[in-house]
């Protein structure tokens, strides 16, 4: 169930277990991926997951998918146009308030679902907060997909073979394939300069010319498919275990 597709009277009326709140970014994802794609991809393992959920027989309710979040904390990317950002204390002020929003109408539990390796620090303090607010009982906690692959979790970089591989699944016509080879040829090996445990570089353009991190060429979209369903399971069985939770006990 998509809140931006629902009447008030759908809401209403619906039994709804919890709220997935999709957050992203708009932000550069190299010369082939469009700014959207943190955004997108967190959508996409949303509403992947609704589905999923609506037809688990241990279910009686649904979740509802919110509208996606789309600018996050992305100022790391400001050296490539187009980029979009907010500071920390506005992103975690609008995604509590968001969320608080839906528990003023009986929503009291959210998985804020991520895409955007930038937001997890932020969400996972929002969520802590948020369940700990003694004035709306909700209770929230927060889930980034690519976490949630297994195995492929280790080749995320930036614009690389996860990000590519899941938007050929969800968005193949925003993919410019024209370009993954010049993309694959100029991108970066691994996020940043590390001394000693530190990343030196705070700005993505200072070790990657093109934005990209790992190479695309090995994002195909059976990869992708795999990644959706991967991310969609993990994300029912938390979203299952969120809606169980007995919210009177600490």
């Amino acid at each position: 169930m998509h809140l931006s597709d629902s009447t008030w009277t759908d809401v209403r009326d619906a039994t709804i277990d919890a709220a997935l709140v999709p957050v992203g970014s708009t932000e550069q994802h190299g010369p082939h991926a469009p700014l959207g794609t943190d955004a997108l991809t967190a959508a996409a393992v949303a509403t992947e997951t609704a589905d999923r959920y609506a037809t688990a027989e241990s279910r009686s309710g649904d979740l509802l998918v919110a509208p996606t979040i789309p600018v996050g904390i992305a100022e790391e990317h400001r050296g490539f146009d187009g980029t979009l950002w907010v500071s920390p204390d506005t992103f975690r002020a609008y995604v509590r308030e968001t969320a608080a929003s839906l528990v003023h109408h009986g929503i009291g539990r959210v998985v804020f679902v991520n895409g955007h390796g930038g937001n997890v620090d932020a969400l996972a303090e929002v969520a802590r907060r948020f369940s700990r607010d003694p004035d709306h009982g909700g209770y929230a906690v927060a889930f980034t997909w690519f976490a949630a692959v297994g195995e492929h979790a280790g080749d995320m970089g930036h614009g690389g073979p996860l990000e590519t591989a899941l938007l050929r699944a969800t968005h193949p016509d925003l993919v410019r394939e024209d370009r993954i080879a010049a993309a694959a040829a100029d991108a970066a090996d691994r996020w940043g300069k590390w001394v000693a445990g530190v990343n030196l570089e705070h700005d993505s353009d200072a070790f990657t010319a093109n934005g990209v991190v790992g190479d695309p060429r090995e994002g195909d979209r059976e990869r992708g498919e795999r990644l959706l369903e991967l991310a969609s399971k993990s994300l029912v069985e938390l979203a299952a275990a969120v809606a169980d939770r007995d919210l009177d006990v600490d």
